[in-house]
C-alpha cells in the first residue's frame, strides 16, 4: 500500500484530537442537543440552518420554532414526496455525499486516495462475516450537518445480527479520511447484518465526534462498554426497501456492504451528492428468471 507523509499541520490536529476527551464531549453534546430550554435549542437550530443552508421546506414540520429540542430538529422527518423510492432498485439508505464506492479487493476497501482499510477490522474481527463479503461491493456515504439523518433499508431483508463495536470518535470528514489510517475501523460503530434476496447485506453506522449515539428502530439507543453482539434468529425483524431502520443523533457515515457477484453498483464519482431513495444499483433478476 502506498503511503504519503501527513502534513505537519494535520499531525498537530491529529494529536489534539487524540488528547480531547472525545466521549465526554459527545456525552455533553447528547444532553445539550436534548435540552428543551428555548434559548439553547433556538440558538443551535438557527445556527445550523444558517451555516449549512438547511432546506426546511422538505420537512414535515418546516417551522424551526416548533421543535422541542435541537435533536428533534436534527432527526426531523421529511415529507414522503421529497424522497421517492426508486422502483426495482437497491437504494441509498440516507442523504449525503458518496465518499467511496466500488469493489472490495479481497479484504481491502478504499478509505481515501492512498488509504486502504481491512474488511475484517471494520466488522470487529468477525472473520466469518468478512468471508461472506470477500470480493463483494461497498458504498460509503458521509452525512453533513445539513443532511437528513435517518437511515433506511437499501433493499428488503431480515435482520440477522447486530454488533456494537466501541472505539474512538474522530471526525469522519474528507480531510480526516485522507489522513487518519483505518479511520472507519477505529471509530465507534454499529454493524447490522441482513439476509436479502441478494445474499448478505451489512449496514454500518460509523460514529464520530459529537455522534456517540446511534439509534435503531428495534433496539432504541445502543449503548455498551465493550463489543456486544445481538442475535435475532428467534425474533426476526423484516423490512422492505425504504423502511426506516434507525438514525444518527448528530451526523456521521454509513457504509453498505454486499457479497461477491451479487450487486452491480452504479458508477458514482467521489463527492457526488445522493439522497435517500435514489438508485445505487439495479435490482438483480431472479436466478430462475
Amino acid at each position: 500500500m502506498t503511503t504519503t507523509r501527513k502534513p505537519f499541520s494535520f499531525r498537530i490536529q491529529y494529536l489534539l484530537l487524540r488528547l480531547l476527551p472525545q466521549h465526554a464531549l459527545s456525552r455533553a453534546m447528547y444532553h445539550l442537543a436534548r435540552s428543551e430550554r428555548p434559548w439553547i435549542k433556538k440558538h443551535l437550530i438557527r445556527y445550523v440552518i444558517n451555516a449549512y443552508q438547511v432546506d426546511m421546506t422538505e420537512a414535515v414540520q418546516p417551522d424551526p420554532e416548533q421543535y422541542l429540542s435541537f435533536n428533534t430538529f436534527f432527526t426531523r422527518l421529511l415529507r414522503p414526496d421529497t424522497r421517492p423510492i426508486a422502483a426495482n432498485s437497491i437504494i441509498s439508505p440516507t442523504d449525503g455525499r458518496i465518499s467511496q464506492s466500488g469493489a472490495i479487493d479481497d479484504q481491502q476497501l478504499i478509505q481515501a486516495k492512498g488509504q486502504l482499510y481491512s474488511l475484517t477490522a471494520l466488522l470487529g474481527d468477525n472473520t466469518a462475516l468478512a468471508d461472506t463479503l470477500r470480493n463483494g461491493s461497498y458504498l460509503t456515504i458521509y452525512l453533513a450537518p445539513r443532511d437528513y439523518h435517518r437511515v433506511h433499508m437499501p433493499l428488503s431483508g431480515t435482520l440477522q445480527h447486530m454488533t456494537y463495536i466501541p472505539g474512538d470518535l474522530f471526525s469522519v470528514n474528507t480531510h480526516s479520511a485522507q489522513h487518519i489510517p483505518g479511520l472507519f475501523t477505529r471509530n465507534e460503530r454499529l454493524v447490522c447484518t441482513f439476509h436479502t434476496a441478494c445474499g448478505p447485506m451489512v449496514v454500518i453506522w460509523v460514529g464520530a465526534i459529537f455522534v456517540g449515539n446511534i439509534e435503531t428502530g428495534w433496539a432504541g439507543e445502543v449503548h455498551a462498554r465493550s463489543i456486544t453482539h445481538w442475535d435475532y434468529a428467534d425474533q426476526p425483524h423484516t423490512f422492505v426497501t425504504g423502511d426506516e431502520i434507525g438514525r444518527f443523533n448528530m451526523g456521521s457515515t454509513v457504509i453498505v456492504l454486499f457479497g461477491a457477484n451479487q450487486v452491480d453498483l452504479l458508477p458514482a464519482p467521489n463527492g457526488q451528492k445522493i439522497q435517500m431513495g435514489q438508485q445505487i444499483a439495479p435490482l438483480p433478476e431472479p436466478a430462475n428468471a
